[in-house]
């Protein structure tokens, strides 16, 4: 057998099912499209879930792809084992309601087994099968020829993720040898235990029944086939080597990093570092180039996790500089066959990882001063635990790793509070939950809308009002023939001036009518088989399924959409022009009234870059650019330059819309003839929506003309309101606002003054409790910043002594308190102090030993609060 590398194994894999039928689906994007259900990709089935529940019918139910992935549930793993991964390739054939169990076992074995693939010894391989799969097994052993004690009956194997398609699975392992394990008596060593001599390379799902939401199984209307062969894993059976982290999709990573560190792989006890380095890697390179970009929420807090993660594993290996965006051109050498984009993008990549590893070396020095004094205050308190809750902070706030921080607090005597942490951890991970749908599932098989076979035409880009006839007719997800007034419907027309709903832009609204019936069509979607489905009420007479109808599309509705979706196309190469080849579009929306953008972008966007971006849409408007489309082959599209939307799927041919010699574009959209159809852009709002993407929402035409109305009336009405001339507004600002800032000083001077008086009256409130200088009073000040500088004053005049400030401001209680240096020493602290003052009170705070401060709700109990400080004081 050859010893195949992982593109070799990858090319064969999609070369063979080729072969046999199988259309090859691209690699998608690791960020989801429009499938909030996922935060990556996770599988190869992940990206054609629209198929095995039927919402979409492919044109070749046979289907196979190479699919880029990401699972971040056990990163602790990642270097630990041989095979936890956060980034992979699965492999799969899959086939919707076609060939079943026999067809695919039996590819599954000639891949495997035949010399002109992959060329197993078929002695090697075991499979395992469902206990209750009696067909899989006579497939296995009658067809394939796997003896009977090579065929493994384990509960576990079937394959079930929530409500949708479920059904048994079939598992093929490779024996690696008695190398890997040889003990008779090892309870889990046979395919399928917990060992390292029987590797599983491969699963096949047979999806054959309905997991229905009530927890009932019932038969598929289609069965499927889902199988999934992790890449790295097959090249690790075929490279013959110990673990996957020695193949060739890693090993150049490995050897990049040993030049750097100046530590050989596989002879020291630093090896788990080299395998998280060269994972990490992979993932956060793959991941920036498909838009997720590094923060505190959502994708972007799993990519910051990894790369500090490897950051600390870097420090292991003695690199303590940021280096890990040097590894970047490696991999996209490693991967470039397929995956051409991160090389294409390799730069952007490089200079996001790089800013990230900097923040984070700032950030290490950080926490570990701050950890520095957690471990002081633990000790001066007698405690030998550093909080759950400061752990999280550091992991949280500053990227500090657990492992890291509990690391550093043995070396001082300490330990960490494992369960405050967890407990913190788990409280983040609910919130994100409830941010998002947690389930993966896919909806369940069912409905007649997959069933409409009839053929429908768009001929809605060159008319909005067309004869037509209504082919099918369904009520309540039930085909029928007739529907009568009030009732809602979706209907299918033979040719419709009606846009369904794709690619951003809304579905059309109008009427459907003849002199028997009026439909007021409310919106326009795809149906599975690709067919515009309208959906309307029913305001006049009976409907019938074969009656002639003419179609209208509402005019000015239809013309302000076309408007915007062409300034969408506009406003997207002028982003490209003014912040960089990296921009992707991540989402958009386009509507009469407004369109939406969603775009990465590393960074925020400045104000003079939005006026340029502005200024830019609007030249192109006004130069009166021709709009364009053509039809052609995927391939002449991309030669030309085209521009792929971001996620998108394309069939072999595409349409492109090209704005004069300014944008081209992928896109089935409806648009204006000449820009200067347009009229005017404006932006409206541009911000942040998430990790690494930002929105813009403009307006065009009329909407942008009263937008600028409003506008100018806002500013005229300020004018008049500040005796000024419009033109003379920025001055008239700035002048008060100097005037503001020099009324603050005053009252600050006077706020500071009139402090310094009130601290002087309050001294002689001073009562000797236990021989301690105790001062307890409620005063007058206008926030806490004013109460601050008072405490500040009495306690310079006390000289030794615990102090208690407590001013109320309405409904609000705010209170401030004090301990001197020599009497810390003795084991009095601020922060104790108000904690229990505050408590009181009906609020909370805290702080140093030194000085403290806090919040109250009630005022009624100030007094109660000023009688328990010398009581306190008695205690210590």
């Amino acid at each position: 057998m050859k010893k195949w590398t992982g593109a070799e194994i990858r090319q064969m894999y999609l070369d063979f099912f080729k072969e046999k039928g199988h259309d090859i689906e691209p690699s998608a994007s690791l960020v989801p499209h429009e499938d909030p259900s996922l935060l990556w990709i996770n599988s190869g089935v992940a990206t054609l879930k629209k198929y095995f529940d039927g919402r979409v019918i492919p044109a070749n139910p046979r289907i196979t792809n190479a699919q880029k992935s990401i699972r971040t549930n056990d990163i602790e793993n990642v270097g630990k084992t041989a095979r936890h991964h956060t980034f992979f390739e699965m492999l799969g054939n899959f086939s919707i309601g076609e060939y079943f169990k026999e067809e695919a076992i039996e590819w599954a074995w000639e891949f495997l087994t035949s010399e002109k693939w992959i060329g197993f010894d078929p002695e090697k391989l075991s499979v395992t099968i469902h206990p209750e799969d009696d067909e899989a097994f006579a497939i296995w052993k009658d067809k394939v020829g796997v003896p009977e004690h090579r065929i493994i009956r384990l509960e576990g194997n079937f394959w079930d993720i929530g409500e949708g398609p479920s059904g048994p699975n079939s598992e093929i392992f490779f024996d690696r040898g008695e190398e890997y394990g040889n003990n008779p008596a090892d309870p889990e060593l046979y395919p399928g235990g917990e060992n390292d001599r029987y590797l599983e390379i491969w699963n096949l799902v047979f999806s054959q029944f309905n997991h229905n939401a009530d927890d009932t199984y019932t038969p598929l209307p289609k069965k499927n086939i889902d199988t999934g062969m992790g890449l790295e894993r097959m090249a690790c059976v075929v490279q013959d080597v110990p673990t996957n982290f020695e193949t060739d999709l890693f090993m150049p990573i490995i050897e990049a990093t040993e030049l750097v560190s100046k530590v050989r792989y596989g002879q020291s006890e630093n090896d788990m570092a080299f395998k998280v380095i060269a994972d990490h890697i992979r993932t956060v390179s793959f991941a920036v180039g498909d838009g997720a970009l590094p923060s505190n929420e959502g994708r972007g807090y799993v990519l910051r996790r990894l790369l500090r993660r490897a950051v600390r594993f870097a420090k292991q290996l003695g690199i303590n500089r940021p280096f890990m965006f040097e590894l970047v051109p490696v991999v996209a050498d490693i991967m470039f066959d397929f995956y051409p984009e991160v090389k294409q993008k390799q730069e952007f990549i490089q200079k996001v990882i790089k800013n990230e590893e900097e923040r984070f070396h700032e950030t290490l020095n950080e926490g570990l001063a701050i950890l520095n004094e957690l471990m002081k205050a633990a000790k001066e308190n007698g405690s030998n635990l550093i909080q759950g809750k400061d752990v999280f902070r550091l992991y949280d706030t500053f990227g500090f790793p657990v492992e890291l921080t509990e690391e550093y607090a043995e070396e001082n005597g300490l330990q960490i509070d494992q369960d405050g942490f967890r407990s913190e951890m788990e409280a983040q991970r609910s919130r994100a939950r409830a941010a998002r749908q947690e389930s993966g599932s896919m909806q369940v098989q069912g409905g007649v809308l997959g069933d409409i076979k009839v053929n429908s035409e768009f001929v809605g880009y060159s008319r909005l009002k067309h004869d037509s006839v209504i082919e099918e007719l369904v009520i309540n997800q039930e085909f029928a023939s007739e529907a009568s007034e009030g009732q809602e419907v979706q209907f299918i027309l033979a040719e419709t001036p009606f846009y369904a709903e794709s690619g951003g832009q809304i579905g059309d609204k109008g009427i459907v009518s003849n002199d028997q019936v009026t439909i007021e069509v409310k919106d326009v979607k795809k149906a599975p088989n690709g067919q515009n489905l309208h959906t309307g009420i029913v305001t006049a007479g009976t409907v019938t399924k074969g009656v002639a109808v003419t179609a209208e599309v509402k005019t000015d509705s239809r013309n302000r959409i076309t408007k915007n979706h062409t300034a969408t196309h506009l406003l997207h190469q002028a982003l490209k022009d003014v912040l960089g080849d990296h921009v992707n579009q991540a989402g958009s929306l386009v509507e009469p009234d407004r369109l939406r953008f969603d775009f990465s972008h590393f960074g925020q966007v400045t104000q003079e870059e939005l006026e340029q971006i502005e200024e830019i849409v609007n030249a192109k408007i006004w130069t009166s650019y021709e709009v364009d489309t053509a039809i052609k082959s995927l391939d002449e599209a991309k030669a030309m330059g085209a521009m792929a939307l971001f996620g998108e799927k394309y069939g072999s041919e595409v349409r492109v819309v090209s704005i004069g010699d300014y944008s081209l574009e992928l896109c089935g959209g409806c648009h204006v003839g000449n820009t200067a159809e347009i009229g005017l852009f404006r932006i409206v709002s541009e911000g942040g929506i998430g990790a690494g993407t930002r929105r813009i929402e403009a307006v065009t035409g009329e909407a942008a003309y009263r937008h600028m109305n409003d506008q100018i009336n806002i500013l005229n009405r300020s004018a008049k309101k500040l005796k000024a001339n419009p033109r003379d507004l920025e001055t008239r600002l700035e002048g008060l606002q100097s005037d503001v800032k020099v009324l603050q000083r005053e009252n600050e001077s006077l706020n500071a003054k009139l402090s310094n008086i009130e601290a002087k009256s309050i001294l002689d409130k001073i009562e000797d409790v236990d021989g301690v200088s105790v001062l307890a009073q409620k005063v007058q000040a206008a926030d806490m910043n004013a109460l601050r500088t008072m405490a500040d004053d009495v306690k310079n005049k006390l000289g030794s002594g615990v102090l208690v400030l407590i001013s109320v401001q309405g409904d609000k209680v705010q209170i401030i308190a004090g301990v001197t240096k020599d009497l810390i020493e003795k084991g009095y602290h601020a922060g104790k102090l108000i904690k229990e003052v505050a408590g009181i009170c009906g609020g909370g705070g805290g702080g140093r030993p030194d000085m403290a401060q806090a919040g109250g709700k009630d005022p009624s109990k100030v007094e109660e609060a000023l009688r328990f400080v010398p009581e306190w004081v008695k205690s210590v």
